[in-house]
């Protein structure tokens, strides 16, 4: 099936060229989603919450909020987008994928906050501070933590055997853009994940939709199902997604993909690709669901970036050291989508 590829003329919008300062009118936070979860049968014990303190009989049964998710948010005093954009991040990590970047140059929450937008960054169900809960009785089976090496191949920093515990053994693929000399400062982002949990995570996503929309959101990896399907469940809601490099995508032969006709999709791909059988895998089911959309009339453009010449990008695009630069591009198609003011 062919792909609409990004125009590469477009040069509507780009980021400031130089970083400016911004008026802010409020800075706040939400909890969203979730419910009661009542845990029974579980047997009582004393435990001491400091060293000194007396014993406290601690009774692990009751009724528990479970399910929900955080988001934070920064509104300008005279924004310039039409709606407010949400980032939502991808799996084992947290809205700090949005935050300033592992070697310390501001991210994009601050890029899209220059170029007009107010922004809501949000922490999934289970994930930072949306909160755990208890597992295996709210939360069935175990968490699954993440490797500090098992990212260098699986986000296309580098080769599998290229990683190395100490930082001087590691090989990255030439001409990487990801910072690999921030690579450990990265990892420290990593939370655990279920697998178990996905109806939870999308009822949650789907409440926040509800609250805070209409929006336009931009999504990574993991996230880019939730998203998908979050405007599958609201198609008034959103008015444009913008997926960075999704890891699943619905079916075009269980859901109808008319139903996002009217809502403009952008899917935004990096380099070495071709490096990594999963990604290899995974690809065709994003190229599938986008299809599905254009058949139905609809917008699922692609903006891969070694297409336009732009070469070197890992998996974490809004890490790499040419992330302004995809966030420019990424805007510049949101204003050609008449969502800028």
């Amino acid at each position: 099936m062919k792909r609409v590829l990004l125009a590469a003329a477009v040069t509507l919008a780009a980021l400031p060229a130089v970083a400016q300062d911004i008026a802010v009118r409020e800075i706040g936070s939400f909890h969203v989603g979730g419910d009661v979860a009542t845990v029974s049968g579980l047997e009582p014990r004393d435990i001491t919450f400091s060293p000194g303190s007396p014993p406290f009989r601690y009774d692990p049964n009751g009724d528990f909020q479970a399910g929900q998710m955080y988001v934070q948010y920064v509104r300008l005093a005279n924004p310039r987008a039409r709606y407010p954009l949400l980032l939502m991040h991808g799996g084992g990590l947290t809205g700090v994928t949005w935050e300033t970047t592992p070697d310390g140059r501001p991210g994009w929450q601050m890029a899209f906050l220059r170029a007009g937008h107010d922004v809501f960054v949000s922490d999934a169900v289970e994930r930072g501070r949306a909160g755990w809960a208890r597992f295996p009785e709210i939360l069935k089976g175990e968490p699954i933590f993440r490797t500090m090496g098992e990212g260098w191949h699986l986000f296309r920093v580098g080769p599998a055997d290229g990683w190395a515990r100490d930082a001087g053994g590691r090989r990255a693929y030439d001409g990487t853009r990801f910072p690999v000399a921030a690579w450990d400062q990265f990892t420290k982002q990593s939370v655990p994940r279920w697998v178990t949990t996905d109806p939870m995570i999308q009822a949650a996503y789907d409440a926040y939709v509800q609250r805070v929309c209409p929006c336009v959101i931009v999504v990574h990896s993991q996230g880019g199902n939730f998203a998908f399907r979050a405007a599958l469940n609201a198609p008034d809601k959103v008015k444009a997604i913008v997926a960075v490099e999704p890891s699943g995508a619905p079916n075009p032969a269980n859901d109808d993909a008319a139903k996002v006709k009217d809502i403009p999709h952008l899917i935004v791909w990096g380099d070495f690709m071709d490096r990594n059988a999963l990604w290899q895998r995974i690809k065709p089911s994003i190229d599938r669901w986008a299809g599905a959309i254009r058949e139905k009339a609809g917008v699922a453009e692609e903006l891969s970036l070694p297409a336009r010449g732009i070469t070197g990008n890992s998996h974490m695009l809004m890490m790499d050291d040419n992330s302004d630069q995809i966030a420019g591009l990424i805007q510049e198609w949101i204003a050609a989508k008449g969502l800028m003011r």
